[in-house]
């Protein structure tokens, strides 16, 4: 009895040193929840509005207008505004398949698998990124390996391993979310041999439609020098509004309306 008594004690233990509980006002709360938090303040039930796109290199810069249509994990459209060079260029995912829609050639092309990891329009962006093929929450094994303090903000640091069935590439992401509102503050991209890749950076906190999120994204190349992309969140978007399931279809790929 005691020896099965100790076992139990120490498997306790064990669990508490290597994925250890927090409590807010009481209640315990796991790293999975906290990224499901964030991952639901990002995303929302829907998202509809204006996002504007700055690539920078060392040689160039460009600038692109996004409309931009979310619903759920499973659809997402994004259609080029300006400059006049991409008008039009649409991307569209359905579910795990992805199209894009180039109207200077009035041709739709399917993005195979293989391709989602590449570069959105040479941005640092990928096709995973912005169209969010994969789930953070589901496909990740999280833990919480440190609690730290930011410009004054409580911050949780965890760390995500893909688990052994996600099809997913990023052998590790860390991520840096304030306690308060599950706000994001940072994260990284790793590759194998713990290669950093890079690292987006978030700020200009501020209320947009329902919810208080960041506005500025900022991703940074680690192996590309002086390669960098902002993406920023116009005061128009909107959050957890209907959205016409007839958006997300190849029809509204070549429709010059939406």
């Amino acid at each position: 009895m005691a020896k099965t008594i100790l076992l139990i004690f120490v498997g306790i233990l064990f669990i508490f040193i290597f994925n250890p509980p927090l409590f807010i006002f009481g209640q315990q709360i796991s790293p999975e929840e906290i990224i499901q938090s964030y991952d639901e303040l990002m995303r929302g039930e829907s998202c509809q509005g204006d996002f504007t796109m700055i690539i920078t290199t060392a040689s160039w810069q460009r600038k692109l207008e996004l409309t931009v249509f979310t619903k759920g994990k499973e659809k997402t459209l994004i259609r080029i505004n300006s400059p006049a060079k991409e008008k039009g260029i649409t991307t569209l995912r359905i579910k795990n398949e992805m199209w894009n829609y180039l109207p200077a050639v009035e041709k739709t092309i399917k993005i195979p698998p293989s391709m989602m990891l590449q570069p959105w329009m040479g941005s640092d962006f990928s096709n995973d990124d912005l169209v969010k093929e994969n789930s953070i929450v589901d496909d990740y094994y999280h833990q919480i390996i440190e609690e730290t303090k930011i410009d004054g903000y409580d911050v949780y640091v965890i760390k995500s391993i893909p688990k052994p069935t996600a099809g997913v590439t990023w052998d590790k992401r860390i991520f840096w979310i304030r306690k308060d509102g599950y706000i994001p503050i940072r994260e990284e991209f790793y590759a194998k041999n713990n290669k950093l890749i890079k690292v987006l950076e978030y700020s200009q906190v501020k209320k947009i439609s329902d919810r208080i999120i960041p506005t500025r994204w900022e991703m940074v190349s680690k192996i590309k020098n002086d390669h960098r992309t902002i993406i920023i969140v116009n005061d128009n978007v909107k959050y957890n509004e209907p959205i016409n399931d007839n958006i997300f279809s190849l029809q509204s790929l070549k429709s010059n309306k939406l």
